[in-house]
């Protein structure tokens, strides 16, 4: 498909972000400069589709940039804009992306349209529970309210998805500049995103793949495991997604091949530059 590297490189840019949203354990404040920019390479395994037994393996260029402004910022949490930081609450703004898929190499959807990509977009409060004394480990609840739209082309709604989970911060060396994360939770989604990834028109029926329409509610639930450090000159990143699809409100449509699903990724990035303004963070 025309610009699909392009899409792997946003989708691979936000699998991080979730990934880092992981790996983002709490230490004490330090100066660091306002901005970092590098470029790397990646490998990433992911399926078609929530649902997909089609998983498909890519190598992808990475690029790295790290800001740290007062309102706008983009680290280890994601591309954000802060606009509520406190002690114990943050409200700012969260991303997400999904990769395109080619409906003629995807068995399950031979003969109907391509999945565009999509993006998704929408706030996000973030509530921190526990954290320990020497700022080492932390425990926060996550609640991401996102909407999405379908791009290359006209760009269309797909819906709105809600995704709460727990998220475990914690260097596992005490203080090594390595940054473990682990998050578990469920989501869940209106009819239209349902519709976008599980629906069959009757026109795309055929004896089996029957027609399906199918309502919101739940989405399955999420576990993820990341891990990354910045070193002097470069950054190293990794994560693993499991999926269960067991319950969702279209696990029974005829595009669902399995309730099980998992993706992964690995990713190495060099720092090209920095800026000499040093700026004081809790990172």
């Amino acid at each position: 498909m025309k610009s699909f590297a392009a899409a792997l490189r946003r989708s691979f840019a936000a699998a991080l972000a979730v990934a880092g949203a992981l790996a983002a354990g709490a230490v004490q404040a330090e100066e660091k400069p306002l901005w970092e920019a590098g470029l790397g390479v990646g490998v990433l395994s992911f399926p078609d589709y929530r649902g997909s037994s089609r998983q498909r393996n890519h190598a992808i260029a990475v690029p790295y940039f790290v800001y740290r402004g007062d309102f706008f910022k983009a680290d280890r949490d994601g591309i954000r804009g802060v606009f509520l930081d406190t002690e114990n609450v943050e409200l700012n703004l969260s991303l997400a992306a999904s990769l395109p898929v080619d409906s003629s190499g995807n068995s399950a959807r031979r003969g109907m349209p391509d999945l565009r990509p999509t993006v998704e977009f929408g706030p996000s409060l973030e509530i921190n529970l526990w954290r320990a004394a020497d700022h080492n480990a932390r425990v926060d609840l996550r609640l991401p309210v996102r909407i999405g739209y379908a791009v290359k082309g006209p760009v269309k709604p797909v819906g709105v998805t809600f995704s709460p989970f727990l998220n475990l911060d914690v260097d596992p060396f005490g203080h090594s500049g390595w940054n473990l994360g682990v998050m578990a939770g469920p989501i869940f989604a209106n009819a239209r995103q349902h519709r976008y990834f599980y629906d069959v028109e009757p026109q795309y029926a055929l004896p089996d793949r029957p027609a399906y329409r199918v309502s919101g509610g739940y989405s399955g639930s999420q576990f993820i495991a990341a891990l990354s450090k910045r070193f002097d000159r470069y950054w190293v990143g990794s994560f693993v997604r499991y999926d269960t699809l067991r319950g969702a409100a279209f696990a029974d449509s005829p595009l669902v091949e399995r309730e099980r699903a998992w993706a992964a990724g690995v990713a190495i990035a060099w720092v090209l530059g920095e800026s000499s303004r040093k700026v004081e963070v809790q990172d």
